[in-house]
């Protein structure tokens, strides 16, 4: 006899909400920092030349590209009450929110590390605003660890 289907532990609307805001969090990470660029005399910087604000915006379109895909799935599943790929894909969200949320950590500790090395000159928008960036993206970070909380509590129960 097969097991009884595995209910969520949290609601899915509430699952809904925290991937929604996980996904604006890095969309206005991704846009702060891609677009940041600023003159010091002469030199133009731009958050292309440091290879930890590279990588904190890599992080940050990996991520959105996540949770887009598993809000798509979140929204099916608070609409029809039936989630896609059974149960198979709640081990997917686990393992995936898992990863997105390490990711996000790295980035935003890669971003906040350099704006504290490169800050020691006094500060500028420059710096602020890659500071802004890094801000953001580790509340992305907080909103995955805590979808991945949700995501390990709708895992199949086995005995």
């Amino acid at each position: 006899m097969a097991p009884p289907p595995s209910t969520p532990a949290v609601s899915p609307l509430v699952s809904l909400i925290i991937r929604v805001l996980t996904f604006v969090s890095l969309l206005i990470s991704v846009i702060v920092i891609a677009t940041n660029n600023s003159y010091v005399g002469d030199t133009k910087f731009k958050f292309d030349d440091f290879y930890a604000y590279r990588y904190m915006l890599a992080t940050g379109v990996i991520g959105i590209a996540y949770t887009l895909l598993q809000t798509a799935f979140t929204i099916f599943f608070v609409s029809t009450g039936n989630r896609i790929g059974g149960d198979g894909l709640a081990f997917v969200d686990f393992y995936g929110d898992k990863a997105l949320s390490y990711l996000l950590a790295t980035g935003a500790a890669a971003g906040f590390g350099l704006t504290v090395d490169l800050n020691r000159g006094g500060s500028n928008g420059f710096l602020n605003k890659a500071n802004a960036a890094a801000s953001l993206l580790f509340l992305g970070f907080i909103f995955s660890a805590i979808s991945s909380i949700f995501s390990s509590l709708s895992l199949p129960k086995r005995s």
